[in-house]
């Protein structure tokens, strides 16, 4: 089989759009494709050194803000206000300790309201006593536990950064105190707010939507303000940001957005900087290129394809037309009716077959009509019966609606069918046929059942409103005079049973079955009334 006929392109039509189109877009689809790669690799290299830049100079901003805090407190800390002080408080008398530990506590604060980056400075002995402080209420310092021992070695100290009560984050610095002699006297800490920071990150975050967050060893975001939500980084972010090596990493954010981000370690501080812009944020320029490519390549598939179209059914829509009516005939569907719009040898095949399939239509219409009908009453058969009873019984089920099925007989019928006389069976049963017809609704359903028996399905009817429809059939037949080959007249009478879904069965079978047993017990009864399945009615009987 060719490739032609796999593709399913076996219409002239067809292959021509096929061909104009393909012919049209590859090339285009190509060009796009390669200048998609290119504008996206150029904004990706961009975008790398944007990050890489906006990391490195807030990293060393942060490093320079530590750098600072420690200068500052050295300086503080080499105050021979402070040392001397804490040497009296520790080794005066009461009445020094008490003088040299109000001037300490002035000094602080006095150094405190000059540099607004730390919230408390603090002065502690050699076992962490403080000997006082720049604060009314002391506020909790947080230091690792071996910090005399590291000042004692004239190691400063930068704390991990914390959150307060008041919801603002700060950090604890520590440098140590000696005499001039050299002897170990304590420490000068303070509690550092890094509200200052917010003005760095700020200055350095990346364009276009973008943002600096700092994050500590383990992940956690080092929040500046107290708007600022607790959050971690995802630990796989981390860990590639890490492996990148300053490099460019797309990842989900603690907000499920997609962003590409860079990491730069803080080493003096032990944190980490993240400058990251969202995705879609970042390739803003890229998604326009492409959806504008996107957009001219729809224009232009719609276009040559409306021309390769229009072309192709001007030249074989006529045909197309015959081929595509045919398969539904072939189908079954003899609803066919093809304009006859082409002239010549089209034009009058076309006629042809119009004419051909009424032909069909007609013969099928009439086929139909015998395999439903009973040709001697003119109502349905039983095998239609059973069908429109299953139907009506389905939706009865579904929607929970009762159905009413009435069986009926003709009385004393085998002295009409079997003995000569003035009225014939037939004659009767066709009576019977055209009162259904009358007398029933357009809804409804009347079959001839069996000899003189028939049935007939009453959809949305309960039991006794099934009752009052046998009731008014067998008082209709009780009125009707029917004419004899002698010119004289004559009356019969019925005997209806009446079955009701869901009372007597859920089943066609159930109900023809109760409603016959209903009948049953009419005939038993004398014949000429109605009887409801599980119960009876005794009708008025006409003055005839």
């Amino acid at each position: 089989m060719s490739l032609i006929a796999r593709l399913g392109l076996r219409g002239i039509k067809r292959q021509l759009v096929a061909f104009t189109i393909g012919a049209t877009l590859i090339p285009a689809l190509s060009t796009a494709w390669i200048s998609y790669a290119q504008n996206r690799r150029s904004l990706t290299a961009k975008i790398e050194q944007e990050l890489a830049s906006a990391g490195a100079q807030s990293a060393r901003a942060l490093d320079l803000w530590s750098k600072e805090r420690l200068y500052e407190l050295r300086v503080f800390g080499a105050s021979y206000e402070v040392s001397e002080n804490l040497e009296r408080v520790q080794r005066g008398q009461a009445p020094q300790r008490a003088t040299a530990r109000a001037r300490l506590g002035e000094y602080l604060r006095s150094v405190q309201e000059r540099f607004t980056d730390y919230d408390e400075l603090l002065v502690v002995d050699p076992a962490g006593t403080p000997a006082a402080t720049s604060a009314r209420s002391p506020g909790a310092i947080r230091l690792p536990e071996n910090w005399p021992r590291r000042l004692r070695g004239d190691e400063a100290l930068l704390g991990d950064p914390y959150r307060d009560d008041d919801g603002h984050t700060r950090v604890t610095i520590a440098v140590p105190l000696t005499a001039a002699s050299g002897r170990f006297l304590g420490g000068l800490l303070a509690r550092a707010n890094v509200a200052s920071i917010r003005e760095l990150l700020t200055t350095f975050s990346p364009s276009g939507a973008g943002q600096v967050t700092i994050i500590d060893g383990t992940g956690s975001l080092i929040s500046i303000d107290s708007a600022a939500i607790a959050e971690t980084v995802p630990e796989d972010a981390v860990r590639r940001l890490r492996a990148a090596q300053g490099g460019v990493v797309e990842y989900r954010n603690q907000a499920d957005v997609p962003v590409v981000a860079s990491l730069v370690d803080v080493t003096q501080l032990g944190w980490s900087v993240i400058a990251a812009i969202p995705r879609d944020a970042a390739f803003a320029q890229v998604t326009r290129l492409r959806n504008m490519t996107l957009l001219l390549l729809s224009v232009l598939l719609v276009v040559v394809g409306s021309l390769a179209y229009g072309l192709g059914a001007l030249l074989v829509r006529p045909l197309d037309r015959l081929t595509q009516g045919a398969a539904r005939v072939a189908g079954g569907d003899l609803t066919v009716d093809l304009p006859a719009t082409a002239g010549g040898e089209i034009g009058y095949l076309t006629t042809v077959f119009n004419d051909m399939v009424a032909r069909l239509r007609d013969s099928r219409q009439a086929l139909e009509r015998l395999t439903v009908t009973d040709v001697l009453t003119g109502v349905s058969n039983r095998r239609h019966l059973m069908t429109a009873l299953d139907l009506e019984l389905k939706r009865s089920v579904r929607h929970q609606h009762p159905c009413a099925v009435l069986m009926l007989d003709v009385d004393h019928f085998k002295q009409y069918n079997d003995t000569p006389g003035p009225l014939s069976g037939d004659a009767v049963l066709a009576g019977m046929g055209r009162l259904l017809k009358e007398t029933l609704r357009t809804v409804d359903h009347a079959a001839r059942y069996g000899g003189e028996e028939f049935a007939v399905v009453l959809p949305e009817t309960s039991m006794e409103a099934g009752i009052r429809a046998a009731e008014r059939i067998r008082a209709r037949l009780a009125q009707e005079v029917f004419q004899t080959d002698g010119g004289q007249t004559a009356r019969i009478t019925l005997s209806i049973g009446v079955a009701a879904y869901p009372d007597h069965g859920e089943t066609g079978q159930a109900l023809l079955g109760a409603a016959d047993a209903a009948l049953y017990q009419a005939k038993k009864k004398g014949r000429d009334r109605v009887v409801a399945a599980g119960r009876s009615v005794q009708p008025a009987r006409d003055a005839t």
